[in-house]
């Protein structure tokens, strides 16, 4: 089948939905892509990623909130597919909003398998995003059911006591100075840069880190991306190895 074009492999791993798509520019050690979750949602930058010859790839979510067992296949996932189509050993996960967490979460979990990350809107904080406990907006309770569900919690102090939010996994990037290009919308009232990304900001600059920043005058949420995504794509050809 075809996906934007391009020729996309769709098949099962471990009895969860994946699928890889194949750029047409072959170049002699290409690099994997990895969407962590929202798999359609404003593919401009993969797109450009796959007309410069990186491979992108994408595995289904038990959840959207980063569980252990979903980072554990996403890494097994990420070494078959490289090993499967002879790609370079390490990965970039690319990740909006909830995928953004994965992306940290991942990265942090597994530093050997990632070259860079790049992030958009991430949810770096839970008291934040889904919580609402700052500006943002809280989620409606259906929402707010299925992170407790995720994380196999009953009550709203389960979660305030949680420590493995994305922001407990700054560290383990900051350790390992695993490059950031993030992007963010300054009206962002559902997850706030101001509690979220701004941690990751810190954090990167405190310790004189490779982190790229791209905040958007007056945008919301949505939409992701760059008008011109070949800034984010240029960062990641600087780091992919």
């Amino acid at each position: 089948m075809l996906w934007n074009c391009f020729e996309c492999i769709e098949f099962e791993f471990e009895g969860y939905e994946a699928r890889v798509v194949i750029p047409d520019k072959k170049l002699e050690k290409p690099s994997l892509i990895v969407k962590t979750e929202y798999w359609n949602a404003f593919p401009e930058t993969e797109i450009k990623l796959l007309q410069e010859g990186f491979y992108l790839g994408y595995i289904k979510n038990s959840n959207r909130w980063g569980v252990d067992a979903d980072l554990d296949r996403k890494a097994r996932f990420v070494e078959y597919v490289t090993q499967r189509f002879s790609l370079k050993s390490k990965c970039i996960p690319v990740g909006m909003s909830c995928g953004g967490l994965i992306a940290v979460k991942f990265a942090a979990r597994y530093p050997q398998l990632v070259s860079c990350v790049y992030i958009d809107a991430p949810v770096i904080n839970y008291m934040s995003c889904p919580c609402g406990f700052g500006i943002g907006e809280r989620i409606d309770d259906e929402e707010f059911s299925e992170i407790l569900g995720a994380l196999g919690m009953s009550s709203i102090s389960e979660l305030i006591c949680y420590r493995d939010m994305p922001l407990d996994n700054i560290p383990e990037l900051v350790k390992h100075k695993i490059p950031i290009v993030m992007v963010s919308g300054d009206s962002d009232t559902i997850v706030p840069y101001t509690e979220n990304g701004i941690m990751l900001e810190k954090a990167y600059k405190e310790n004189k880190l490779d982190f790229e920043l791209y905040i958007k005058p007056g945008c919301n949420h949505h939409p992701h991306g760059l008008e011109n995504p070949q800034l984010i794509v240029d960062f990641i050809k600087k780091h992919s190895c």
